[in-house]
């Protein structure tokens, strides 16, 4: 379990120091090094994940360094979106969502190998336009429901990108949004969850929140000391060594079964 608690400090150093995708290490830690089972290893990851990202949102709110505008055009559809995510989970294989949450770390990867592109202040509410913002919303909105990641790896680029938002809002906004639509999801999964005879674990959620959440304080302390560009690409090739073993650990469980079926006949 030491492993264990050792992931989720890591979980929370990484949100620290690059803002954006230690949340995606949730999943993983939660099913190979606590043995949880998928689907509640997922519900789990979405209470941990709104929770250490509603504390890292709290100095931007203080600061004023949050678009409320961005949160209800962005963040609504993407609460809505979470909360669908979640509900089609039911009809998904816990194996299923792994290979999808597989996907998404080699996605998160990519961006992360992308070289940041930063929008000057001046530039900020320019180029909004609140329906592809909203789309984009309610799209990784299911996707966050339906794999148990926060997301802000795709929500910063859309808040910069698509709302025109510099930086200093967008971390914050995104933090915030996060936290929205992980509770939108666990909500749902709280009631999925007790109807397939499976118990949340509030224990673990709990000590995983609070290791995460010191994580990210001292990951931002320490975010002005080190290179965050070296950082993102060293995180994206561990995201990418990760994202192709749980590829290799759970493409078997979809063909071995399948080879049963075919043998037996």
């Amino acid at each position: 379990m030491i492993l264990a608690w050792i992931g989720a400090a890591l979980i929370g150093l990484s949100l620290g120091l690059l803002g954006s995708g230690g949340s995606i290490l949730t999943v993983p830690v939660l099913v190979y090094l606590v043995g949880e089972p998928d689907k509640l290893a997922i519900a789990e990851s979405l209470a941990i994940v709104g929770g250490i990202s509603l504390f890292g949102a709290v100095p931007y709110a203080l600061k004023k360094q949050i678009d409320g505008r961005s949160v209800v055009i962005f963040g609504m559809p993407g609460v809505l979106g979470t909360y669908l995510g979640a509900a089609m989970s039911q009809y998904v294989s816990g194996v299923v969502q792994l290979l999808l949450f597989a996907v998404v770390m080699l996605l998160a990867a990519f961006m992360m190998f992308r070289p940041a592109r930063v929008k000057p202040d001046d530039q900020g509410h320019a180029q909004r336009s609140p329906l592809k913002i909203g789309l984009e919303g309610l799209t990784v909105g299911v996707l966050t429901g339906l794999v148990g990641v926060g997301g802000g790896f795709l929500i910063i680029p859309a808040l910069v990108i698509l709302g025109g938002l510099p930086m200093s809002l967008a971390v914050g906004t995104s933090l915030l949004i996060i936290a929205a639509k992980s509770f939108s999801g666990f909500y749902k999964y709280l009631h999925l969850m007790s109807e397939q005879g499976l118990t949340i674990n509030w224990t673990l959620i709990l000590l995983f929140t609070a290791i995460g959440i010191a994580g990210s304080v001292l990951g931002s302390k320490l975010n002005s000391r080190v290179s965050n560009e070296g950082l993102r690409k060293g995180f994206a090739v561990f995201l990418v060594a990760m994202g192709v073993y749980v590829l290799g650990t759970n493409v078997p469980r979809v063909l071995v079964p399948t080879a049963a079926v075919q043998a037996a006949h």
